[in-house]
Order: C-alpha cells, then structure tokens, then sequence
C-alpha cells in the first residue's frame, strides 16, 4: 500500500482587511499545513466503517405529548388551542370532566417527542427521546413528560415515553433586558421510552447480504470485493454498482450469517474518492481533497478598499451678528486604496494541493478571497475537481 502526504486544507478564520491578519493567518496556515502533512493520506479503512449492511437500520419514531409542572413557562392557552384541547382530552381519560370550562393553566406545553429505534430492539429495552416545543412555551425547565406513545412510518406503536426533561439552555430577564443561553425549549430524556414492539427481521433466513457503501464510488466498490473474495478464498462478492456489493452466503456460514459479516467487516481497504473542493462562504471554510490537481495558470488578486468619511460641521454667524443663520456644512472625506498585494502567481501544471496552497498564500490573501480564486479556476477550466457549496 503506497502513502503519500496528506495535505487537506482547512481554513477557519475569516477575511481581514489588515496587513498584519493576513500575514498571521498565511503563517497560521503554514503550520497546519505542514502539522498535516506528517500523516500519510491513502490510510486504509475497515470495511465497517465504509458501508452498511442492507436492512440493518434505526427507524424513526415520533409522538405529541404534554408536558406539565412548568414554573409558569408553559403555553398560553388562548394561543395554542390544541394544548387546551389536548390537556381536557387528558383529563377526561382521568375522569374528570372539563368540557366547556375556562382554563388558563400555564404550567403546560404541547411537545412533540421524536426518537430512534435501533435495529434488533427487543421490548423492554430503553432508548432516548427528544422533546421539542410546539406552541409558545418560553421554557420547559423543570417539566415531566406525560405518557406519550411513539409511532413509526406505518402508524403502530413502537415504544411509550415519559419521564423528566433534562434542558441544557435557560433564559432569565426582566422588564427591559432579558437573556438566553441555548435553547430552553428544547430537551431529552435519557431512557426515556420503553419499546413494546419489535421489528422481525432474521439475518439467518437470507440468502446473502447487500453491503451499501456510505460514499459511492466504482473503485472502492471493486476493491472492497476483492478484498472479500481474496480473504474467503471464493469469489461470493460481486459490485452491483458503485454503492452496492452483493454478497452470497457462502459454505461454512448458511446458520451463522452474523460470524460472516463479522469476518468481513473487519478487513481493511483502501478507499478512492474524487477530487473536491468543498466551500462553506457563509463562515469561510475551505476543504481540498489530496487528489486535487491544476493545470498551468496565473492568478493575480488585488485589493480596491474607499473609505468616505463624512464630518459635517456646523456653521453660525458671529457674535451680536445683525443677520445669518446658523447652518450644518457636509465635509465629505475619499480615500482609495489600491492595496499593496497586487502579485501575480504562476501554479505550473500538475501541481498538488501544497503547491496550490502554496501559489495563493503567496498572494496574502484571505479565505474569502481564496474562495473566489478557486471558483475562477474551475470556470477557467484549470482546476481538475469538483466544487460543492454548502
């Protein structure tokens, strides 16, 4: 297995108009550049970590519930008619009849309750529920989740959830400032739901396994087959496509499906991937991949900065004066600013990413900047990959 260099860029800090910034955040890039590049890039991975097996998946669950015992954060019921209705159809189940009454509780909440049912859940077992507001609720600190049952895509029940919220955020204010740390509206409750039902599903009865690879790609869909045939000394794995590898149950494992996929996940391989540039413009994050390439180009950036001033000044007439009015005079100041990084960079062809880094950051320019040069490159044609934006 060859190694190369692994020299992935990540850019964090945001465009400054300072001289001094820039050169910190070159010589901040340097390092991380050079920090990076001690770790070798083509590193193999477990199988496991690359695909998943077919028909071995959480599903989603959701509820609506009430949650009560709020410190008066609850839902204004005049404004969320369903947390009145809710909480009088609640009641009624108790025994106590609220039809046609005034309510103006404030101590409750409509939440909807979302959860996961892992794969293979057997009933009695827990899992976490998240609890989120519904209606106007300011927080839920302090609230306990009514018996709320959890229901999947086909309409039945798979678990019943009820229990203490546990909320990271709080707020806390008074007549002219108040202040909110997190979101108090929002909460979960470890262990929080039992499961009643249980998906059938028996590994044992197939016939084979499909794997899905999480990032499909032809060359690693191939390369994790013949790792398999190789390692099971038969040809039982075969690429359907670039995100599925169809595995046939060979001999030795027709009761025990789960020691095959065992043994196959913990195979190493190499996996391929394209060349892409990944850009976040919102907070300045740039991501090169290793296999990115150039072809001979020149790059010049330079800086436009006007700056206007305005400093208005008041103008009156003298003392004693027998006539004039005092009036507001505009002084209106321009500065232009050309910028001293005026260069012009030449990336000769084939270049890797350290070269491409190397070749902007001898502009001194930002991340922002930096992303306007890569998206010119792609439009010129000179770079060979493939840009997504966030």
């Amino acid at each position: 297995m060859t190694t190369g260099r692994k020299s992935t860029l990540f850019c964090l800090s945001r465009r400054s108009g300072k001289t001094g910034k820039r050169s910190l955040f070159s010589g901040l890039l340097t390092v991380v550049l050079i920090l990076l590049t001690s770790f070798p890039v083509h590193s193999a991975s477990r199988i496991k970590d690359l695909v998943a097996v077919e028909g071995v998946r959480e599903n989603q669950l959701v509820g609506y519930g009430l949650v009560v015992g709020l410190n008066g954060t609850g839902d204004t019921l005049r404004n969320a008619p369903f947390t009145q209705q809710s909480l009088t159809a609640m009641l009624e189940r108790l025994g106590i009849n609220t039809r046609d009454a005034i309510m103006k509780t404030d101590n409750t909440a409509a939440v909807m309750v979302t959860a996961s049912l892992p794969p293979f859940a057997r009933k009695g077992s827990r899992i976490d529920v998240s609890i989120s507001s519904l209606g106007d609720a300011d927080d839920l600190r302090g609230g306990t989740l009514i018996v709320t049952p959890l229901m999947g895509a086909d309409g039945e029940v798979y678990a019943v959830a009820q229990g203490s919220l546990q909320i990271a955020g709080f707020s806390a204010g008074g007549d002219a400032e108040s202040v909110t740390t997190g979101v108090p509206t929002s909460g979960r409750i470890p262990n929080g739901a039992v499961i009643e039902r249980e998906l059938s599903y028996s590994m044992n009865n197939l016939n084979g396994l499909n794997l899905s690879l999480r990032n499909p790609d032809f060359t690693t869909a191939r390369r994790i087959a013949e790792v398999i045939n190789k390692e099971l000394g038969m040809n039982i794995a075969d690429p359907v496509d670039p995100a599925t590898i169809r595995i046939q149950k060979p001999l030795g494992y027709q009761q025990d499906i789960v020691s095959l996929v065992t043994d196959i996940e913990q195979l190493y391989v190499t996996p391929d991937q394209k060349a892409r540039v990944v850009i976040d413009e919102k907070s300045g994050i740039i991501v090169i991949g290793h296999e990115v390439r150039v072809s001979e180009v020149a790059i010049a950036q330079g800086n436009l900065t006007i700056r206007v001033t305005e400093t208005p000044q008041v103008s009156q007439p003298a003392p004693f004066a027998q006539g004039g009015q005092t009036q507001v005079v505009p002084r209106t100041q321009v500065e232009v600013d050309q910028g001293n990084s005026e260069k012009l960079a030449l990336l000769h062809p084939g270049v890797n990413l350290q070269d491409l880094v190397d070749g902007l950051n001898a502009l001194g320019i930002g991340p922002r900047d930096m992303i306007a040069i890569l998206q010119a490159l792609k439009v010129s044609g000179a770079l060979h990959a493939e840009i997504e934006v966030m």
